[in-house]
């Protein structure tokens, strides 16, 4: 995403935690539901929108950056964590993923956004950041909210109005590939 349009919205964001008596991000739990439900309204669905618009480079619309994803997604499968549902949009990512009980979400997005971002730069040619710091990253708390998610990620192509560039699976099963060969 690029740099302007993320600082405007972090800073909307920002404006309103404080509102709301809230440091940060994850923080939220603090929150009533019905300011959590606006909360997601207003900046995580905003958020979204803007991925979904295509900003940024969108380099994993090229099959081959997408395929360096996908195996990083797919390396750690069974072992370090169950990979659930999974979309690789052009210009980010949706994963369902649950740790190993020995490993954390975080060491999980270090390895796929690490080891990605930099087969994706080798291969290119380029150096620097490939992703966002800051991930969004939801618990799921019921079997009800897991189908939504399963939903909402399978959906997602769609949702953006996408013909080509983005790949979903479910585990290590890829179900949907659209990248033009």
């Amino acid at each position: 995403m690029p740099a302007k349009l993320q600082a405007e919205w972090q800073q909307k964001r920002n404006a309103w935690l404080h509102v709301h008596g809230v440091s940060n991000g994850g923080d939220l739990n603090l929150l009533t539901v019905e300011d959590r439900q606006e909360y997601h309204r207003k900046f995580t669905a905003k958020f979204h929108e803007f991925l979904d618009a295509g900003h940024g480079g969108c380099v994993l619309a090229q099959k081959a950056n997408a395929d360096l994803v996908i195996a990083r997604l797919l390396a750690g499968h069974g072992k370090a964590y169950q990979l659930d549902a999974w979309c690789v949009m052009p210009n980010h990512i949706h994963a369902l993923v649950e740790p190993a009980e020995k490993m954390t979400l975080g060491e999980v997005m270090r390895h796929w956004k690490g080891g990605s971002s930099r087969d994706i730069n080798q291969r290119m040619g380029r150096k620097g950041s490939l992703w966002q710091r800051e991930p969004f990253d939801h618990i799921v708390r019921s079997e009800a909210q897991l189908e939504h998610f399963r939903r909402y990620v399978a959906d997602n192509p769609g949702k953006a109005r996408l013909r080509t560039g983005y790949v979903v699976g479910r585990g290590s099963e890829v179900t949907v590939r659209a990248h033009a060969l």
